[in-house]
């Protein structure tokens, strides 16, 4: 115990949820790669070869910020959420709260493991992606930043996801049915400066076009909305996934009976 935070506790839970990316190492490592060579197959193949450029960006590295921000958001939703929601579904999750754990302990060690996993599953896409087409990051510092604040904060929104499930479908239903088709339409695979209007002016409601507008600004210093918008959403959104999470574990909801 260090500083009042119960480091031993939060390092077990933490070690535990990395030891099931292991004994699932295809699903968490090989899927996603695999993934990522097929969209390069597909578009950067198939449409790449029919739209050279897109702002002075070949086709081919254009969508990698895309792919990867594409990966991150369901990879970060999915393992925070089956982090919390098979404790629940086993009834261990009473185990958790009983044990010497504050609700900040406790989230940070499950948000913090499926943020490490999401983190190193979009490096190894982006050096499967160096092996389709030529890389340059022009603000690796602000790449790095991105990438581990787009995680932790939709971390945290899959762990209320998690907690909001009562069952396998819903657990499922969040990234299938909102968060994948809102990448494909945030500008993962296009700029959103070729769409006609009003399609321009409603696709800047979606947020994730400024999650992937922002990663691409760090990429090739282009992006279809300002950086500081990008990082203004990921904030906002964070702080309010942090709020939810307090009055949460302050009432109880979907935890205690």
């Amino acid at each position: 115990m260090t500083s009042g935070l119960n480091f031993h506790g939060m390092w077990a839970i933490y070690r535990t949820e990395m030891a099931r990316t292991v004994r699932t190492v295809w699903q968490s490592i090989a899927t996603p790669v695999i993934t990522t060579a097929l969209y390069f197959i597909v578009f950067g193949g198939a449409i790449g070869s029919r739209m050279q450029h897109v702002g002075g960006v070949g086709y081919g590295a254009f969508i990698v910020p895309g792919l990867i921000m594409l990966t991150l958001l369901t990879q970060s939703i999915s393992n925070a959420s089956a982090g919390i929601y098979f404790p629940k579904f086993t009834g261990t999750v009473f185990e958790i709260l009983s044990a010497p754990l504050s609700a900040i302990e406790t989230v940070a060690a499950y948000v913090g493991a499926a943020a490490t996993k999401s983190v190193a599953i979009g490096l190894i896409i982006l050096v499967t992606a160096t092996f389709f087409t030529e890389l340059h990051i022009l603000h690796p510092v602000w790449m790095a930043a991105f990438l581990v604040l787009t995680s932790i904060t939709f971390s945290l929104f899959g762990f209320i996801i998690g907690i909001w499930a009562k069952n396998f479908e819903q657990l499922a239903i969040i990234p299938a049915l909102l968060v994948t088709p809102l990448t494909f339409l945030g500008g993962a695979f296009y700029s959103i400066d070729m769409l006609p209007q009003p399609w321009r002016t409603i696709s800047l409601f979606n947020p994730v076009v400024y999650l992937v507008s922002g990663f691409r600004w760090s990429f090739y210093g282009i992006g279809d909305v300002g950086v500081g918008a990008s990082l203004a959403f990921t904030g906002g959104f964070m702080a309010a996934c942090l709020i939810l999470l307090w009055w949460i574990f302050r009432t109880g909801w979907r935890l205690k009976p």
